[in-house]
């Protein structure tokens, strides 16, 4: 079994906040918790280091991607999903964390040998 944490990321640009993205924020919380899901980053204005950014970025944490996937494909969330989708131009994943200990040259290994 994977220790792997799974995460939920969002990438979202031209919000337009009314009522329906207020209520998918005040109901967002109940569809992950279930779940084991925590906020990571919500909210926050990104430090641009470099690049051009426009947007914002949420990723919620869960125990595995196991866990991500269900909450994503939950009844609970795909009945508020629109209420993001509908009123934002936003592009959402899901993505195995890495493994404790994780070393680059792993990833580097698998690109060398194919």
């Amino acid at each position: 079994m994977s220790t792997r944490r799974g995460y939920a990321v969002a990438f979202l640009s031209d919000v337009r906040i009314g009522p329906e993205i207020l209520r998918y924020i005040e109901q967002i919380e109940a569809t992950f918790e279930p779940f084991g899901g925590e906020w990571v980053v919500h909210g926050s204005q990104p430090e641009i280091a470099e690049g051009h950014w426009r947007g914002d970025l949420v990723v919620i944490g869960f125990p595995s991607i196991v866990a991500a996937r269900d909450w994503y494909a939950s009844p609970a969330y795909q009945e508020i999903l629109e209420l993001r989708s509908r009123h934002s131009d936003s592009v959402a994943l899901l993505v195995e964390g890495v493994r404790d200990g994780y070393r680059a040259e792993e990833t580097l290994h698998k690109l060398r040998t194919g």
